[in-house]
């Protein structure tokens, strides 16, 4: 395949290990309405599908209704208001892997399902608000992974076509995604996920290091 114009990165289990300070919030607010806290581990599972999935998926089976889930994801949101820079950091080589890619005059960028007001800060806290050309988190009016419209917003942001842009993401929502817009799908070994979840889900290559992202640019 002819080397990709742009990397496109997913955000959380992908550029930075989240996973404690999420983990963290919904738990606070589990706690504070009386429910069973949800152990770590778990959590690697039950993100990606956006606040409400998750939201949803840590409440107990016979809280799980509507309205309850509007409110905890406030509840929630406040929590993580307060907490996403705690123990969040970039994953090992991420930054220097990023910096060359900079160099090399690659066009960057960032398609997250984490909500817009939380992907936008949390990337430029951890990599500098000149490193990525455009950050697209969750927003209401644009259909969540693996739906391609983010993609296809990015691409036209870039001038590019998506099938001049490499997707870098470490769950099966993020193969499908790539698949599902053009884009070549990379998969991380690092991540939330397994690599059998990326490799049934149409990863076309895996990684083990962000080093070897070079061997595609």
């Amino acid at each position: 395949m002819p080397a990709p114009k742009a990397f496109i990165f997913d955000l959380d289990g992908t550029l930075i290990d989240s996973l404690a300070d999420i983990a963290e919030s919904i738990n606070r607010m589990l706690d504070a309405r009386g429910y069973p806290r949800c152990q770590q581990e778990v959590f690697k599972q039950m993100v990606g599908d956006g606040m409400e999935k998750l939201v949803e998926r840590a409440l107990p089976p016979d809280a799980r209704n509507e309205a309850l889930i509007k409110v905890c994801v406030e509840e929630y949101r406040a929590h993580y208001d307060t907490l996403w820079n705690a123990q969040t950091r970039p994953y090992p080589g991420i930054v220097e892997m990023l910096k060359t890619l900079q160099a090399r005059g690659m066009k960057l960028g960032v398609i997250s399902n984490k909500a817009h007001r939380f992907t936008v800060p949390m990337t430029e806290h951890f990599f500098g608000a000149d490193v990525f050309d455009h950050i697209l988190g969750q927003r209401t009016e644009v259909p969540r992974k693996p739906a391609p419209d983010g993609a296809h917003e990015m691409a036209t942001f870039l001038g590019l076509r998506t099938d001049e842009m490499a997707y870098v993401g470490d769950s099966g929502i993020d193969m499908q995604f790539a698949q599902s817009s053009g884009m070549r799908a990379v998969g991380v070994r690092w991540g939330f996920r397994s690599e059998a979840e990326l490799i049934e889900c149409g990863a076309d290559v895996l990684l083990s290091s962000p080093a070897e992202l070079f061997n595609l640019g």
